[in-house]
């Protein structure tokens, strides 16, 4: 059965490259964690403020 797991984040200035080390370390928790054999696939997507300037980052990945 294909299964779709959502992850978010908010990325700050000057902080980004942790933020996103944090988040890479979500996903492989989750993978680890609930067994799975199989992703298909791995999407990213940033979020912005009114002002277009990216505040966050939302991670979705579809597994068996």
């Amino acid at each position: 059965m294909v299964k779709v797991k959502t992850f978010a984040t908010e990325l700050k200035v000057f902080n980004t490259m942790r933020e996103l080390e944090d988040l890479d370390q979500k996903v492989n928790q989750f993978v680890a964690e609930n067994d799975v054999q199989k992703i298909i696939s791995v999407s990213d997507t940033c979020t912005t403020d009114d002002t277009g300037a990216t505040i966050g980052l939302i991670r979705v990945v579809t597994y068996e």
